[in-house]
């Protein structure tokens, strides 16, 4: 999977002249937290978020009362306090890759660029949507966590195993084990029971972690 199949586009920007005031408002209708910040030929030169804007605070402010504030708030734009040095990613990147990229920054969202023309926005709640599909989250089952070693063909046993009780593969997800030599997967099946899925894997694992009947409302 990669970032352009998953990233919002067109995108929703604004400019450094806008205020802060502005800004927030704006977030506000759009239902959105950040904005990549253009010029006016549409190059990006920054990102802004919402907490950007709400942490605005005039240097004066401690000295000026609520009105005087206010105004000065409404001075304040954009350009002053976004941030100049974006991290961005591009269509063809890999979807791990850019998940990646935003945890080791520590940021929520990433630019995406085609050459030098903003094309879209990936962003954490992108990949959240993700792990719900690959974790079958959404749709009802046994799920099975278990460990087992990790070598090649231990998936394809697992897997294997559902396909000759006549189950279904919903979702899947692999870890790193307790041990060196071990993996944590975790699976959402459908068309078994769940006393007969661990009844049947229990040979071919480390250790069941757990296994429970998920319902969805």
């Amino acid at each position: 999977m990669l970032v352009k199949e998953r990233m919002t586009s067109p995108v929703l920007t604004i400019t450094p002249d806008v205020s802060i005031q502005d800004g927030l408002a704006r977030m506000k209708r759009d239902k959105v937290r950040r904005y990549p910040v253009v010029d006016k030929h549409g190059k990006l030169i920054g990102i802004v978020t919402e907490s950007d804007l709400l942490n605005a605070k005039p240097s004066e402010a401690t000295t000026l009362n609520v009105w005087e504030i206010t105004s000065l708030l409404a001075k304040i734009t954009v350009e002053r306090v976004m941030t100049e040095k974006v991290i961005t990613t591009t269509e063809d990147c890999p979807i791990e890759e850019a998940a990646r990229v935003m945890s080791d920054n520590e940021i929520s969202a990433l630019p995406v660029m085609r050459g030098k023309s903003l094309v879209g926005m990936i962003t954490e709640t992108d990949i959240f949507h993700i792990l719900l599909e690959m974790m079958g989250a959404r749709m009802p089952g046994v799920r099975l966590t278990v460990e087992v070693l990790n070598k090649p063909g231990k998936l394809h046993e697992l897997t294997g195993i559902i396909q000759k009780l006549g189950g279904d593969l919903a979702g899947l997800a692999a870890n790193l084990g307790t041990r060196a030599e071990t993996r944590i997967c975790t699976l959402k099946v459908q068309g078994v029971k769940l006393e007969t899925l661990r009844d049947a894997v229990k040979p071919v694992t480390e250790q069941i972690i757990d296994v429970r009947n998920m319902e969805i409302d």
